[in-house]
């Protein structure tokens, strides 16, 4: 082989290099391009996660504020509803001692004859229980205790009334009140002692003979 043929054979193969040296750098910088682009994107996912970190953390804490001031809102009111029941209520034991005076006063009045009422040497006595009674009374009401006092065939209402006692009776229909033993109380909306009744259970009415 000449060395002319040598020398175009060199060229040739310098020529496919020079082609292949090309090629390896177009990859690479399109490699860098890539490089760079997923860089940008890494860098810009890392800018996000922070801001949405942040957002998330003052949704918990906005969260966790509104429940505190639910939960102190409540724990007011309850206070508040305390105090009131306080105020209201406090003479609640005071007043059941109370009653049993008026409960004493009125067995006096039951327990006086029509013959000692209306004898002179008695008439001012029972007059003085009587207003003693009526005082005592109107000092509960000023104070919102009202008497509760049903009358025979009322309704039986558990909120108001106790059963001392049931009993059939075809005067009075079933659940209905066929006794007073004693008058209730209320405070208010709150019961303070209820009124002790002998409650019917009914039956039927005795036929009556017709026959003569």
């Amino acid at each position: 082989m000449s060395k002319k043929d040598n020398n175009q054979q060199a060229e040739e193969q310098q020529e496919k290099d020079n082609v292949v040296d090309d090629a390896a750098k177009n990859i690479g910088a399109e490699a860098d391009q890539m490089a760079d682009a997923n860089t940008s994107d890494d860098a810009a996912d890392a800018q996000d996660d922070p801001i949405a970190a942040l957002e998330k953390e003052v949704a918990d804490l906005k969260e966790r504020l509104m429940r505190s001031m639910a939960e102190t809102e409540n724990v007011r009111r309850r206070a508040e509803r305390d105090k009131e029941d306080a105020g209201q209520y406090a003479i609640a034991n005071f007043a059941r001692d109370v009653l049993n005076i008026a409960d004493n006063l009125d067995r006096t009045m039951q327990a006086a004859s029509d013959e000692i009422k209306a004898d002179e040497n008695f008439k001012t006595f029972i007059e003085g229980v009587d207003m003693t009674n009526r005082e005592i009374l109107s000092t509960m009401e000023r104070h919102g205790i009202k008497r509760v006092e049903p009358a025979p065939g009322d309704k039986f209402d558990h909120n108001l009334h106790q059963a001392m006692f049931k009993a059939p009776n075809p005067e009075f229909e079933k659940n209905t009140i066929m006794q007073v033993v004693s008058a209730g109380y209320v405070i208010k909306d709150r019961l303070l002692r209820p009124a002790m009744v002998g409650v019917s259970e009914g039956g039927d009415k005795p036929a009556v003979d017709e026959t003569v």
